[in-house]
């Protein structure tokens, strides 16, 4: 098995996945998963596909990924991963959809409209 390489995206994040068989280590931006994840939700939500295919010390992951904060992040690599284990093995879908990982997450933040303070909210209004 060559390198599998695949994107997944969350709000302002782009996470490079790829997957190489090995003994389960991951790196993100060249420093440990465990560094760059320090929070155990973060690190749950990135080992989630691995969890649940049962494929946990099976393959070396390297991601690239920039943009948006931590959170986002986390969820750009679960996808990136998730769809990486699909195109490995096509059985790992019907594990990993009903969870919804395959799924892109559309929401993004409302851009800033001009004569208003932020997205909604409006700037006070005074009557005299």
């Amino acid at each position: 098995m060559e390198v599998i390489h695949k994107i997944g995206r969350r709000k302002t994040a782009v996470a490079r996945v790829y997957v190489t068989p090995g003994n389960g280590s991951i790196t993100v931006n060249k420093k440990a998963f465990e560094t760059y994840f320090p929070t155990p939700t973060l690190q749950y939500k990135v080992k989630q596909p691995f969890t649940l295919t049962e494929t946990v010390d099976n393959y070396d992951v390297n991601v690239n990924v920039y943009g948006g904060g931590p959170t986002g992040q986390a969820e750009a690599v679960r996808l990136a991963i998730s769809r990486a284990l699909c195109e490995i093995d096509a059985e790992n879908r019907s594990v990993l959809k009903p969870e919804g990982l395959l799924t892109r997450d559309p929401r993004m933040v409302e851009r800033k409209k001009f004569g208003q303070k932020k997205a909604r909210k409006k700037f006070q209004f005074s009557k005299r």
